[in-house]
Protein backbone atom coordinates (compact mmCIF):
# COMPACT_ATOMS: atom_id res chain seq x y z
CA UNK A 1 0.00 0.00 0.00
CA UNK A 2 0.99 3.60 -0.57
CA UNK A 3 0.10 6.36 1.87
CA UNK A 4 -0.92 9.92 1.09
CA UNK A 5 -2.57 12.88 2.79
CA UNK A 6 -5.66 14.77 1.61
CA UNK A 7 -4.93 18.46 1.99
CA UNK A 8 -8.38 19.15 3.41
CA UNK A 9 -6.68 18.01 6.63
CA UNK A 10 -3.66 20.34 6.37
CA UNK A 11 -5.33 23.78 6.53
CA UNK A 12 -2.41 25.70 8.08
CA UNK A 13 0.09 25.00 5.30
CA UNK A 14 0.43 26.52 1.86
CA UNK A 15 0.61 23.99 -1.00
CA UNK A 16 4.41 24.38 -1.03
CA UNK A 17 4.65 23.79 2.72
CA UNK A 18 2.28 20.85 2.55
CA UNK A 19 4.22 19.10 -0.21
CA UNK A 20 7.63 19.72 1.32
CA UNK A 21 6.59 18.75 4.85
CA UNK A 22 4.78 15.58 3.83
CA UNK A 23 7.64 14.51 1.56
CA UNK A 24 10.12 15.16 4.36
CA UNK A 25 8.10 12.99 6.71
CA UNK A 26 8.15 10.12 4.22
CA UNK A 27 4.65 10.13 2.75
CA UNK A 28 4.31 8.59 -0.71
CA UNK A 29 1.80 11.01 -2.14
CA UNK A 30 -0.64 13.86 -1.80
CA UNK A 31 -4.30 14.38 -2.64
CA UNK A 32 -4.93 18.02 -3.46
CA UNK A 33 -8.15 19.70 -2.40
CA UNK A 34 -9.62 21.82 -5.21
CA UNK A 35 -12.58 24.04 -4.39
CA UNK A 36 -13.30 27.76 -4.10
CA UNK A 37 -12.53 28.44 -0.45
CA UNK A 38 -11.46 31.81 0.90
CA UNK A 39 -12.39 33.64 4.10
CA UNK A 40 -12.78 37.41 4.27
CA UNK A 41 -10.52 37.73 7.32
CA UNK A 42 -7.86 35.32 6.05
CA UNK A 43 -8.50 32.79 8.82
CA UNK A 44 -7.85 29.12 8.10
CA UNK A 45 -9.73 25.95 8.94
CA UNK A 46 -10.36 22.51 7.53
CA UNK A 47 -13.34 23.59 5.41
CA UNK A 48 -13.05 27.38 5.34
CA UNK A 49 -9.89 29.25 4.42
CA UNK A 50 -7.86 26.06 4.03
CA UNK A 51 -4.46 27.28 2.83
CA UNK A 52 -3.56 23.95 1.20
CA UNK A 53 -6.52 24.28 -1.14
CA UNK A 54 -6.23 25.19 -4.80
CA UNK A 55 -9.09 27.46 -5.86
CA UNK A 56 -11.43 25.91 -8.41
CA UNK A 57 -11.98 29.18 -10.24
CA UNK A 58 -9.10 29.49 -12.68
CA UNK A 59 -7.76 26.04 -11.83
CA UNK A 60 -6.78 25.40 -15.46
CA UNK A 61 -4.01 28.01 -15.26
CA UNK A 62 -2.72 26.51 -12.00
CA UNK A 63 -2.05 23.04 -13.39
CA UNK A 64 1.61 23.74 -14.16
CA UNK A 65 2.19 25.10 -10.64
CA UNK A 66 0.45 22.11 -9.01
CA UNK A 67 2.64 19.79 -11.07
CA UNK A 68 5.79 21.75 -10.25
CA UNK A 69 5.21 21.67 -6.49
CA UNK A 70 4.19 18.02 -6.46
CA UNK A 71 7.04 16.85 -8.67
CA UNK A 72 9.65 18.92 -6.82
CA UNK A 73 8.66 17.19 -3.59
CA UNK A 74 8.86 13.78 -5.23
CA UNK A 75 5.26 12.95 -4.31
CA UNK A 76 2.77 10.90 -6.27
CA UNK A 77 -0.90 11.74 -6.74
CA UNK A 78 -3.30 9.46 -4.92
CA UNK A 79 -6.02 11.34 -6.75
CA UNK A 80 -7.65 14.75 -6.71
CA UNK A 81 -10.11 15.84 -4.04
CA UNK A 82 -12.74 17.52 -6.17
CA UNK A 83 -15.97 19.05 -4.93
CA UNK A 84 -17.93 19.49 -8.16
CA UNK A 85 -21.43 17.96 -7.94
CA UNK A 86 -22.25 15.18 -10.38
CA UNK A 87 -25.03 17.34 -11.85
CA UNK A 88 -22.56 20.12 -12.75
CA UNK A 89 -21.30 18.70 -16.02
CA UNK A 90 -19.20 21.73 -16.87
CA UNK A 91 -17.50 21.69 -13.48
CA UNK A 92 -16.97 17.94 -13.57
CA UNK A 93 -15.50 18.22 -17.06
CA UNK A 94 -13.04 20.82 -15.81
CA UNK A 95 -11.94 18.57 -12.95
CA UNK A 96 -11.59 15.55 -15.21
CA UNK A 97 -9.44 17.54 -17.64
CA UNK A 98 -7.24 18.90 -14.84
CA UNK A 99 -6.82 15.38 -13.46
CA UNK A 100 -5.82 14.15 -16.91
CA UNK A 101 -3.34 16.97 -17.45
CA UNK A 102 -1.71 16.31 -14.08
CA UNK A 103 -1.56 12.56 -14.63
CA UNK A 104 -3.34 12.19 -11.28
CA UNK A 105 -5.50 9.30 -12.47
CA UNK A 106 -8.70 9.81 -10.52
CA UNK A 107 -10.88 12.56 -9.08
CA UNK A 108 -13.82 12.68 -6.71
CA UNK A 109 -17.21 13.78 -8.02
CA UNK A 110 -19.58 14.68 -5.21
CA UNK A 111 -22.93 12.98 -4.70
CA UNK A 112 -26.18 14.76 -3.73
CA UNK A 113 -27.13 15.01 -0.06
CA UNK A 114 -30.50 13.27 0.11
CA UNK A 115 -32.33 15.40 2.71
CA UNK A 116 -31.06 18.62 1.18
CA UNK A 117 -32.20 17.56 -2.28
CA UNK A 118 -35.60 16.46 -1.01
CA UNK A 119 -36.10 19.83 0.66
CA UNK A 120 -34.85 21.72 -2.40
CA UNK A 121 -36.66 19.80 -5.15
CA UNK A 122 -39.24 17.59 -3.46
CA UNK A 123 -37.68 14.53 -5.11
CA UNK A 124 -37.75 11.13 -3.48
CA UNK A 125 -34.58 9.09 -3.00
CA UNK A 126 -35.25 6.96 -6.12
CA UNK A 127 -35.71 10.11 -8.19
CA UNK A 128 -32.47 11.67 -6.94
CA UNK A 129 -30.74 8.33 -7.47
CA UNK A 130 -31.93 7.97 -11.07
CA UNK A 131 -30.96 11.54 -11.91
CA UNK A 132 -27.50 11.06 -10.42
CA UNK A 133 -27.05 7.77 -12.24
CA UNK A 134 -27.59 9.61 -15.53
CA UNK A 135 -25.04 12.25 -14.48
CA UNK A 136 -22.55 9.55 -13.58
CA UNK A 137 -23.03 7.79 -16.89
CA UNK A 138 -22.07 11.04 -18.58
CA UNK A 139 -19.07 11.54 -16.27
CA UNK A 140 -17.85 7.99 -16.88
CA UNK A 141 -17.99 8.49 -20.62
CA UNK A 142 -16.09 11.76 -20.38
CA UNK A 143 -13.53 10.18 -18.04
CA UNK A 144 -12.99 7.42 -20.61
CA UNK A 145 -12.28 10.02 -23.29
CA UNK A 146 -9.66 11.61 -21.04
CA UNK A 147 -8.15 8.39 -19.71
CA UNK A 148 -9.03 9.04 -16.05
CA UNK A 149 -11.51 7.79 -13.44
CA UNK A 150 -14.42 9.53 -11.68
CA UNK A 151 -14.80 8.56 -8.04
CA UNK A 152 -17.89 8.25 -5.85
CA UNK A 153 -17.18 8.57 -2.13
CA UNK A 154 -19.00 6.74 0.65
CA UNK A 155 -20.18 9.75 2.64
CA UNK A 156 -22.82 10.21 5.32
CA UNK A 157 -25.95 12.16 4.37
CA UNK A 158 -25.40 11.60 0.64
CA UNK A 159 -27.20 9.08 -1.55
CA UNK A 160 -24.14 6.78 -1.27
CA UNK A 161 -23.38 6.39 2.45
CA UNK A 162 -22.63 2.66 2.10
CA UNK A 163 -20.88 0.27 -0.24
CA UNK A 164 -24.24 -1.30 -1.08
CA UNK A 165 -25.69 2.04 -2.19
CA UNK A 166 -22.58 2.95 -4.18
CA UNK A 167 -22.50 -0.41 -5.95
CA UNK A 168 -26.10 0.10 -7.04
CA UNK A 169 -25.20 3.52 -8.42
CA UNK A 170 -22.15 2.44 -10.45
CA UNK A 171 -23.21 -1.08 -11.37
CA UNK A 172 -22.83 -1.75 -15.08
CA UNK A 173 -20.58 1.24 -15.75
CA UNK A 174 -16.99 0.74 -16.86
CA UNK A 175 -14.86 0.22 -13.69
CA UNK A 176 -11.84 1.43 -15.62
CA UNK A 177 -13.36 4.91 -15.56
CA UNK A 178 -15.61 5.03 -12.50
CA UNK A 179 -14.88 3.79 -9.01
CA UNK A 180 -15.67 4.11 -5.33
CA UNK A 181 -13.76 5.68 -2.45
CA UNK A 182 -14.28 3.54 0.64
CA UNK A 183 -14.04 5.80 3.71
CA UNK A 184 -13.47 4.31 7.17
CA UNK A 185 -14.36 7.36 9.24
CA UNK A 186 -17.49 8.33 7.35
CA UNK A 187 -18.89 4.87 7.93
CA UNK A 188 -18.78 5.36 11.70
CA UNK A 189 -21.41 8.04 11.14
CA UNK A 190 -23.54 6.27 8.51
CA UNK A 191 -23.31 3.28 6.20
CA UNK A 192 -21.23 0.82 8.22
CA UNK A 193 -20.99 -2.66 6.72
CA UNK A 194 -18.49 -5.44 7.31
CA UNK A 195 -15.37 -4.14 5.58
CA UNK A 196 -14.35 -7.31 3.81
CA UNK A 197 -17.90 -7.92 2.63
CA UNK A 198 -18.04 -4.33 1.36
CA UNK A 199 -14.77 -4.70 -0.55
CA UNK A 200 -15.98 -7.93 -2.12
CA UNK A 201 -19.30 -6.31 -3.01
CA UNK A 202 -17.57 -3.36 -4.69
CA UNK A 203 -15.24 -5.70 -6.56
CA UNK A 204 -13.61 -3.89 -9.49
CA UNK A 205 -15.19 -0.60 -8.40
CA UNK A 206 -13.06 -0.37 -5.22
CA UNK A 207 -10.69 2.31 -6.46
CA UNK A 208 -9.44 4.16 -3.40
CA UNK A 209 -9.46 4.18 0.41
CA UNK A 210 -9.77 7.15 2.75
CA UNK A 211 -8.85 6.71 6.40
CA UNK A 212 -9.89 8.92 9.28
CA UNK A 213 -11.68 8.09 12.53
CA UNK A 214 -14.76 9.26 14.36
CA UNK A 215 -16.81 8.59 17.48
CA UNK A 216 -20.25 9.21 18.90
CA UNK A 217 -20.50 11.17 22.14
CA UNK A 218 -23.39 11.73 24.52
CA UNK A 219 -24.32 15.42 24.52
CA UNK A 220 -25.99 15.16 27.90
CA UNK A 221 -29.20 16.45 26.34
CA UNK A 222 -32.47 14.63 25.78
CA UNK A 223 -35.35 14.91 23.35
CA UNK A 224 -38.92 15.64 24.37
CA UNK A 225 -39.55 11.89 24.54
CA UNK A 226 -36.70 11.46 27.04
CA UNK A 227 -34.27 9.72 24.66
CA UNK A 228 -30.60 10.75 24.73
CA UNK A 229 -29.09 12.92 22.02
CA UNK A 230 -25.75 11.83 20.58
CA UNK A 231 -23.48 13.65 18.15
CA UNK A 232 -20.54 12.52 16.07
CA UNK A 233 -17.07 14.08 16.13
CA UNK A 234 -13.75 13.38 14.45
CA UNK A 235 -11.10 11.55 16.46
CA UNK A 236 -7.40 10.68 16.17
CA UNK A 237 -6.74 7.47 14.25
CA UNK A 238 -6.14 5.41 17.40
CA UNK A 239 -8.99 6.87 19.42
CA UNK A 240 -12.10 6.61 17.27
CA UNK A 241 -14.63 3.82 17.20
CA UNK A 242 -13.24 2.22 14.04
CA UNK A 243 -10.16 -0.02 14.10
CA UNK A 244 -7.61 1.19 11.55
CA UNK A 245 -5.57 -2.00 11.94
CA UNK A 246 -8.58 -4.24 11.25
CA UNK A 247 -9.49 -2.05 8.28
CA UNK A 248 -6.02 -2.33 6.72
CA UNK A 249 -6.02 -6.07 7.40
CA UNK A 250 -9.32 -6.39 5.52
CA UNK A 251 -7.91 -4.39 2.61
CA UNK A 252 -4.89 -6.70 2.44
CA UNK A 253 -7.06 -9.80 2.76
CA UNK A 254 -9.05 -8.54 -0.21
CA UNK A 255 -5.84 -8.02 -2.17
CA UNK A 256 -6.00 -4.23 -2.27
CA UNK A 257 -2.56 -2.70 -2.72
CA UNK A 258 -3.42 0.82 -3.84
CA UNK A 259 -3.49 4.24 -2.21
CA UNK A 260 -4.63 4.79 1.36
CA UNK A 261 -5.22 8.50 1.94
CA UNK A 262 -5.34 9.98 5.42
CA UNK A 263 -7.65 12.91 6.18
CA UNK A 264 -7.37 13.38 9.94
CA UNK A 265 -9.64 16.18 11.16
CA UNK A 266 -8.80 15.77 14.84
CA UNK A 267 -6.88 18.54 16.58
CA UNK A 268 -5.40 16.80 19.62
CA UNK A 269 -1.89 17.23 18.19
CA UNK A 270 -0.40 20.16 16.24
CA UNK A 271 -0.58 19.60 12.49
CA UNK A 272 3.03 18.59 11.80
CA UNK A 273 3.08 16.23 14.79
CA UNK A 274 -0.27 14.81 13.73
CA UNK A 275 0.79 13.96 10.17
CA UNK A 276 4.12 12.50 11.31
CA UNK A 277 2.46 10.41 14.01
CA UNK A 278 -0.18 9.16 11.59
CA UNK A 279 2.46 7.94 9.16
CA UNK A 280 4.41 6.22 11.93
CA UNK A 281 1.21 4.52 13.06
CA UNK A 282 0.35 3.36 9.54
CA UNK A 283 3.87 2.08 8.97
CA UNK A 284 3.64 0.09 12.20
CA UNK A 285 0.50 -1.59 10.83
CA UNK A 286 1.72 -1.99 7.24
CA UNK A 287 5.53 -2.21 7.12
CA UNK A 288 7.26 -0.72 4.10
CA UNK A 289 8.32 -4.19 3.01
CA UNK A 290 4.77 -5.59 3.17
Amino acid sequence: MKFSVFTASTPDWTPQQAAETLAGQGWDGIEWRIVDDRTEDGSSGFWAGNRSTWQFTGIQVQVAEIARITDAAGLGYSGIGGYQPAADHEGVDTMLRVTSELGAGQVRVTMPMYRRERERTGETYPQVFDRTRADLEWATGRAAELGVKALVELHHMTITPSASAARRLVDGLDPAHVGVIHDLGNLVIEGQEDHLAAFELLGPYLAHAHVKNARWVDTGETRADGSRIWRNEWAPLRDGQASVSEYLDALRQHGYDGWVTIEDFSTDLPLAERTADNLAYLRSLVPVTA
